[in-house]
């Protein structure tokens, strides 16, 4: 049984047991499950619902320690970090009526720097998140082309429903309109393809000749001639379910010399490149391709904070434990020693207590 779902099953009557009513906690419950039974991926959380989730007394302690001299940081991560979205708001709401202010604007006074980005990051739901990281990318001068392509070649359908739902309500503009606006050429075109979500979902026939089709079509269009047909190659990688690629890739090897991350490397260059790669990693190995951008992100000295900060605080509720899974498995030292060495600080704290574990 999926971690998370044992997690609930396991926690049930103990959630019924804490001061919400029965109704909610059913509900609670209910939600735990839904990813796992079909609707849609399944989820792999390192931030669980608190099961004796108390948000008056989470906000009275996050009142404490705003108001402390110097602020109590530690006690900040300590609530934040091992709540879920659902009740971080719920934290909120009790913390606006004990305090009459608002707590978003309270944290932002209190906490500076990295902290500050991860704290106030974790404020926003997994699709508030996601949008405000792709109008951050596209906002000013120039394009933040890499955390454009990690965020829009990585999401689902579902994702992308919901992303493009709150993008709107937030920025009052269309995702489609500000990513095609803000790109172009054949790297427009696949980025628009991708949000507009026209991706078959799995199917449980396999058809071998489709299958077989799309694998020679995509050899065709490339390796296979001088120039690349890359409108063909976005047609496919767009619209195709996940696993019926899979077998695609794995059937394009009889018609190809190199497989299909080889045959991208040869065909194009740049941004198209690099997006044709992250959907590639993705349909292969969705978990392994963020454990190895996290692995990049930490390489150097100074970890890049923006690309660590942005998956540890848009997974942790989503598929983390298996990111730190496929991390140990390819990279030889747990998720937690690398956070661990590569940053210091509150900001250190913050990031470990995501990651919720050593591997």
């Amino acid at each position: 049984m999926d971690g998370s779902v044992w997690y609930a099953v396991r926690n049930f009557p103990s959630m019924l047991s804490h001061g919400k009513s029965r109704m909610a906690m059913v509900q609670e419950f209910l939600g735990q499950l839904t990813l796992q039974l079909g609707g849609g991926e399944p989820t792999y959380p390192t931030v669980v619902p608190e099961p004796n989730f108390d948000p008056d007394k989470d906000a009275a302690r996050i009142e404490t320690a705003i108001k402390t001299k110097g602020v109590d940081e530690q006690t900040i991560i300590d609530v934040l970090t091992k709540r879920t979205y659902n009740q971080r708001r719920e934290i909120a709401f009790a913390f606006e009526r004990r305090a009459k202010k608002d707590m978003i604007s309270a944290l932002k006074g209190a906490l500076s720097g990295s902290l500050e980005t991860v704290i106030l990051g974790l404020m926003k739901s997994t699709a508030q998140y996601d949008a405000s990281e792709i109008k951050a990318s596209i906002k000013g001068l120039g394009t933040d082309e890499e955390s454009l392509i990690e965020i829009v070649c990585s999401r689902s359908n579902a994702e992308f429903m919901e992303i493009k739902k709150v993008y709107k309500e937030l920025f009052k503009k269309d995702l489609e309109k500000d990513v095609s606006g803000d790109t172009s050429g054949d790297l427009a075109k696949l980025l628009l393809a991708l949000v507009e979500a026209r991706r078959a979902e799995p199917s449980s026939v396999v058809d071998n000749q489709k299958i077989d089709d799309d694998a020679r079509a995509l050899y065709e269009a490339g390796v296979k001639r001088k120039g690349t047909d890359v409108k063909c190659w976005i047609s496919i990688m767009t619209e195709r379910s996940v696993p019926h690629l899979q077998k695609v890739f794995e059937r394009y090897k009889s018609y190809s010399p190199y497989d299909m991350q080889e045959s991208i490397r040869k065909e194009v260059k740049g941004d198209l490149e690099k997006s044709f790669l992250t959907l590639v990693q993705c349909f292969e190995n969705k978990q392994l391709y963020f454990a190895n951008r996290l692995q990049d992100a930490m390489k150097s000295k100074g970890a890049k904070e923006k690309v660590l900060t942005r998956i540890m605080v848009s997974r942790c509720e989503v598929d983390l434990k298996k990111i730190r899974q496929e991390f140990k498995a390819h990279h030889g030292k747990s998720l937690y020693q690398t956070i661990a060495e590569h940053t210091k600080g509150d900001y250190q704290r913050a990031l470990l207590s995501l990651c919720s574990g050593d591997d």
